[in-house]
């Protein structure tokens, strides 16, 4: 899911101190009811001129790449064997890298960056420091201190925030799966990055009209989100209520195009509809309104809101095969990829070469030497999907 969390962020982390609640003006209008996948990397996938930049940031993660960028041939190579062998330990140890132990890595490593979120986010919110997150603290730590009966009091649009509030209680139940209202690392990291885990997939992705997503610190921004209950099958209507009822207006139990126009825009008398108005109405019939019915049901609210996701670890998987895998027998070797390294990571020499767009393509790439040991933590065995056991982290939904 590609979402624009940052500035929401910011401004969440400069309130902090004084009063900590989300603002409900953050964010445009109508943004943030999709969630889309986030790619492996923003750099262009641009082989063919000899810029391995997006094959390094899907392969090693976009912070160690950078640290690859800064060694020598002989030492990036010499980490790269290490990291080889790492993935054939971590699969089936036959001394050879498949299809689907090299998927793994680079699913490993693109979940880095989730884990250092939440260990950020979590020191802000474990505020007894017991090593769990409690709901109080979350909720208090958030929208800040209020007795029973006076939440939001002191504040304008009281009613949004209570909506916000109600919702991020929902988001943390879904996550707590165990219901002692505490969160676990793991729990806390379910309610920050709910698309990382299928228990939280089931759950209503939405984010009501004017009513922007919590930007919790740590979170991937990802919409507020309501549990559902495991016998809910992903293609009830029930399973998109809230989306539902945020844009039904008529409450007929679909959101008509007039609806999911009104979402994304608001025309002032007199008025002409903007060109990127009615491309939106084509966009509604032509690719929301699946069945053709001149509304949107539940199931293709979902479909909308939670597009079916492409399993990128596995297509650049694919593509580095293919790249490296000289005799064609479907798996590499050691030597194979190490033959193929500049694709794989990058180095001093490709970082140089890549500095003159017009030869970059024709500067040659020396072979080195194994060198000196695998030092980082790609080299330890993997603990979880998300990596290396993971440290206090920050971030809103807690459960």
């Amino acid at each position: 899911m590609t979402w624009q969390p940052s500035l929401l962020l910011l401004l969440l982390l400069l309130r902090q101190g004084v009063q900590g609640k989300p603002s409900p003006e953050a964010g445009p209008h109508g943004s943030g009811r999709v969630h889309q996948q986030a790619p492996l990397s923003e750099a262009p996938h641009d082989d063919a001129h000899g810029n391995f930049q997006y094959d390094h940031e899907a392969f090693l993660g976009r912070e160690v790449a950078k640290e690859f960028d800064q060694l020598s041939p002989e030492e990036s190579q010499a980490r790269l064997g290490r990291i080889v062998d790492r993935m054939d330990r971590a699969g089936d140890g036959d001394g050879w890298v498949s299809l689907a132990e090299l998927r793994s890595w680079i699913a490993h490593t693109q979940q880095r960056h989730i884990q250092d979120s939440v260990s950020a986010a979590w020191h802000t919110y474990d505020t007894d420091r017991d090593g769990r997150v409690g709901w109080e603290e979350l909720r208090n730590a958030t929208y800040g201190y209020y007795a029973p009966g006076e939440e939001f009091h002191d504040v304008e649009d009281a009613e949004t925030y209570k909506k916000m509030l109600a919702r991020d209680e929902r988001r943390f139940r879904a996550a707590d799966q165990d219901g002692d209202l505490r969160a676990t690392r793991e729990e806390l990291t379910a309610f920050l990055h709910p698309e990382e885990f299928p228990h939280m997939r089931d759950v209503v992705v939405a984010v009501s009209e004017g009513l922007p997503s919590t930007a919790h610190p740590g979170s991937s921004g990802y919409p507020i989100v309501q549990h559902l209950p495991q016998e809910t099958q992903a293609a009830s209507t029930s399973q998109w209520r809230e989306t539902l009822e945020d844009l039904d207006k008529n409450k007929d139990g679909y959101i008509q195009v007039e609806e999911y126009i009104a979402d994304l825009y608001s025309a002032e008398p007199g008025e002409e509809e903007p060109a990127w108005v009615q491309t939106e109405r084509d966009q509604f019939r032509d690719f929301r309104d699946l069945n053709k019915d001149g509304h949107l049901d539940g199931r293709e609210v979902g479909h909308w809101v939670l597009p079916p996701a492409q399993d990128q670890p596995l297509v650049e998987a694919n593509h580095l095969l293919h790249e490296s895998d000289t005799d064609k027998d479907g798996r590499l070797s050691k030597a194979e990829i190490l033959g193929n390294w500049n694709m794989f990571v990058g180095s001093q020499a490709t970082n140089y070469a890549l500095q003159d767009v017009d030869t970059a393509w024709a500067v040659p790439l020396p072979l080195g030497s194994l060198g000196p040991t695998w030092s980082s933590s790609l080299c330890e065995t993997p603990q979880s999907p998300l990596g290396p056991p993971p440290s206090p982290t920050q971030g809103l939904s807690q459960a």
